[in-house]
């Protein structure tokens, strides 16, 4: 996809339908989504939708006609579609980086065409502050999505100049539903709380998962070639949160969630535990905590990590979380995968990780 095309008047005002035949689609367009852990499937969004969500993200951000978006996510995916339709909403500057990723390139790129706000995923994050690379005087924003930027990357970012603001979003909302503000930039970064777009309502459902409803909802989903219609003006989620003062505070996915010795742990919590102990030995994303069937205890916790992560330096991380965590949150001794499975934005896909271990537990 071309994305600058998406920054013409030409395209948002085409009323052709997503897929020939289904006139529901009209004006529509489609996304493939999985989530964290699910099986893929395509979200329809009207372009209405997707313009309301701009004008929100642009108005939180302050973005300005004299402002620059700047494209650095595949726009296929709602996150880099996103960037182009707020350009197009702000009527703004809009660059594409259109090529692949480089930290050292993609700061360079950023300064040559004085880009003001962009998206990113915390794993380019990750690269600019490992590459030690300060950012250009001309960066206003960084929206940070698709996946949780721990704090210590975080406040490295920032101090490097990069004003990253943690979001929290899914395909189903037309990209953001809550956005840090950028008044938050001279504080010390947290990952959490992350407050709520004004076009959002949200609430918890009796199983404490999170439900929106607003403008920017998507209009339903694909399957099979048949259109099939959201049904009420709330969609829920599989997202445990704590919702708080118009805050949301990410707590994981439920259906990571698994029971060992009667108790409930989440695998992606003991992640972000393992990140916060480490103090910057362990990069978020080079490593994961698997659960498995146990015939005794229900469930067993498996650390994998990739081969290019320090061996020492994980063994000695591992001790210190074992030595205070309880016995239904142990680990089992660390096993070593040589390369993760991730999508292209770089989010871990955990069922095919489970498979590769398990394939090579049982050779």
């Amino acid at each position: 996809m071309d994305a600058s095309l998406l920054t013409h008047a030409a395209f948002w005002s085409d009323g052709t339908p997503a897929l020939p035949g289904i006139p529901e689609l009209a004006g529509h367009v489609l996304f493939e989504s999985s989530g964290s852990s699910g099986d893929p499937k395509w979200i329809a969004i009207s372009k209405q939708a997707l313009l309301v969500s701009a004008a929100a993200v642009n108005r939180h951000l302050g973005v300005t006609g004299k402002s620059c978006w700047g494209l650095a996510l595949p726009p296929r995916h709602v996150g880099g579609f996103g960037v182009a339709a707020r350009a197009y909403e702000a009527g703004c500057g809009f660059r594409d980086y259109g090529r692949p990723w480089d930290a050292a390139e993609f700061r360079e790129w950023l300064a040559l065409h004085k880009i003001t706000h962009t998206s990113l995923v915390p794993t380019q994050v990750h690269d600019l502050v490992k590459a030690e690379l300060t950012a250009p005087a001309s960066l206003v924003a960084i929206v940070v999505g698709g996946g949780h930027l721990d704090a210590c990357t975080g406040q490295a970012a920032r101090d490097l100049g990069w004003p990253v603001l943690a979001s929290y979003g899914m395909t189903e909302a037309a990209s953001q539903i809550a956005t840090q503000d950028p008044g938050q930039l001279q504080a010390v970064y947290r990952p959490a709380p992350i407050p709520l777009l004004p076009i959002w309502e949200a609430r918890l459902t009796p199983e404490n998962l999170l439900a929106i409803s607003g403008p920017a909802l998507f209009s339903g989903h694909v399957s099979g070639g048949r259109f099939i219609p959201r049904e009420t003006d709330w969609h829920i989620t599989a997202d445990r949160v704590l919702l708080e003062n118009k805050t949301i505070t990410p707590l994981g996915r439920a259906d990571v969630l698994v029971k060992i010795l009667g108790e409930l742990v989440d695998p992606e919590a003991i992640e972000r535990e393992l990140v916060s102990i480490s103090e910057g030995r362990l990069t978020p994303g080079t490593f994961a905590i698997i659960a498995i069937p146990d015939k005794r205890a229900g469930g067993a916790l498996i650390p994998l990590f990739e081969s290019s992560v320090n061996s020492k330096a994980a063994e000695a991380v591992l001790s210190l979380y074992q030595s205070q965590a309880p016995g239904y949150r142990r680990l089992m001794p660390l096993v070593v995968v040589r390369k993760f499975p991730r999508s292209e934005l770089g989010k871990l896909r955990r069922n095919e990780l489970v498979a590769i271990y398990l394939n090579q537990t049982t050779r």
